[in-house]
């Protein structure tokens, strides 16, 4: 088999790679430790919660805090489904069947949200789909902000 050399400087220096050590590696993961996936969810549903309330009190309608909170769910309920599929299949030694457990179940994800979505106006009396809106918008932009307020990680390098 024919190895082609690299052709630039910079290919030949992007080629350097070097595995980590075993204490290499356990010094990255305590640097860096893992997200609990539930502690993204219930934060989402505790900002949920805060935007219903501050849609309530800054419109003096409960339909509005109502249909804010909605959004709030159908954002919420899809992820932990989502979540509990995902990590009941995280040890597959499968490859292939990981992949396609993770898009069966983001699959689901996304029906069970058009479906909250499509009875919102049955379930929410006075249902305001803007507040349902920026319920959703608001409670989904979560997971950007558990990513930057993670313990261990660095603002500036």
């Amino acid at each position: 088999m024919k190895t082609i050399a690299p052709e630039t400087e910079v290919e030949a220096e992007e080629s350097d790679f070097k595995p980590l050590t075993a204490q290499e590696a356990e010094q990255w993961r305590s640097r860096n430790p893992p997200i609990s996936v539930w502690k993204v969810v219930a934060g989402q549903a505790l900002v949920g919660m805060l935007v219903a309330l501050v849609a309530w009190v800054l419109t003096g309608r409960a339909s509005v805090g109502w249909s804010a909170a909605y959004g709030a769910l159908a954002v919420v309920v899809p992820a932990g489904l989502f979540a509990r599929g995902v990590l009941r299949h995280k040890a597959s030694s499968n490859p292939r069947a990981a992949m396609l457990g993770f898009f069966g179940w983001e699959i689901a994800k996304i029906v069970l949200t058009v479906a909250l979505l499509a009875a919102a106006p049955r379930l929410v009396p006075g249902l305001s789909w803007i507040a349902l809106l920026v319920g959703m918008v608001i409670t989904m932009k979560t997971y950007w902000v558990a990513l930057l307020v993670r313990p261990g990680v660095r603002k500036t390098d």
